[in-house]
């Protein structure tokens, strides 16, 4: 037993080199698209006057919370740019963007199929639990081999680190709808379709979007790791205040990355709160809609809508 080893990392090693000999291909493509998707964003938020960008999310901030989340938004903007962070703040607010968008469309529709199925679910767990737990400086390995150095494989990392809230919380709030709304759409005929869209989905928004908020969080937070490995914005500022011991420059970094992380955390957030009415409102015109087409179902078919009583009680 003193020679026994388990080759467990030289069989990983082999099947990731594996991998990329015979999908290089195929992960210079998604480098190329991710990368062209991430250089076109970042123009757009760098391109404009600061101003510009800052009235955008304070008109945002105002949309979906009030006056005091805009202003807190300008000001949080305005001592980024007064900090001289402005152009970083930008690069990886578009990398969070991105990766964040990329793992909400593979969380969600991957948290409904857990909640529709329990298959599923069993088999999606331990994937999660591992994308969760395993170190995330380890993905960056396999994503530099995959894709070389920069911004992409610092997007790669997010995205699986920041895939797991998003399936969970959508897994958790589609079962959690009322099950009696539910059987309520089965009996008037509705669709499963109909019923996740029109009932299922409705209700389980504030979890939903609580998903999408953590998603966003765990984005912020491998901004580091994005620039260890290239990517360059606040990250690579804080790899740099770390190889020169300069505080000053790491903690107006990281103070942008703070103030980016609030305003985002607030406006998700605000799309969050469960409003309980407007739910409602949202499943009734669909239970209503659902019965009056099973009742044209039932006058199109009089004899399906007839229930057949014993000769007894004629």
């Amino acid at each position: 037993m003193e020679n026994f080893r388990l080759p467990l990392g030289d069989v990983i090693e082999t099947f990731v080199r594996f991998l990329g000999d015979v999908f290089g291909w195929l992960f210079d493509g998604i480098a190329t698209v991710l990368g062209a998707v991430y250089d076109a964003l970042d123009w757009v938020l760098v391109t404009p006057p600061f101003w510009v960008i800052i009235a955008i999310l304070a008109a945002l901030a105002f949309w979906v919370k009030g006056w005091k989340l805009a202003l807190g938004t300008a000001l949080g903007m305005v001592l980024i740019v007064a900090v001289d962070q402005w152009d970083n703040s930008m690069d990886t607010l578009a990398l969070v963007l991105v990766a964040s968008l990329i793992a909400t469309a593979i969380s969600i529709p991957l948290g409904i199929a857990a909640a529709r199925s329990d298959h599923v679910s069993r088999v999606v767990r331990p994937l999660l639990d591992f994308l969760q737990t395993m170190p995330a400086f380890v993905y960056l390995i396999p994503a530099i081999i995959f894709f070389g150095v920069g911004a992409v494989p610092g997007m790669i990392a997010t995205i699986l680190f920041a895939l797991a809230p998003g399936v969970r919380l959508t897994e958790l709030g589609i079962r959690g709808v009322d099950k009696e709304v539910v059987e309520a759409g089965h009996a008037f005929g509705a669709t499963p379709g109909r019923i996740l869209r029109q009932i299922q989905l409705p209700l389980a928004r504030p979890s939903i979007m609580a998903g999408v908020n953590q998603v966003i969080m765990l984005s912020l937070s491998m901004v580091v790791i994005a620039g260890i490995v290239g990517a360059g914005g606040l990250g690579g500022e804080i790899t740099r205040a770390i190889g020169r011991i300069n505080v000053g420059l790491g903690f107006e970094a990281g103070i942008s990355i703070v103030v980016i992380a609030m305003i985002l955390d607030r406006i998700t957030s605000a799309f969050a709160d469960p409003d309980r009415s407007r739910s409602r409102r949202a499943v009734r015109p669909s239970i209503a809609t659902t019965r009056a087409d099973a009742s044209a179902e039932a006058s199109d078919h009089p004899q399906a809508g007839r229930v057949h009583q014993p000769a007894g009680d004629a």
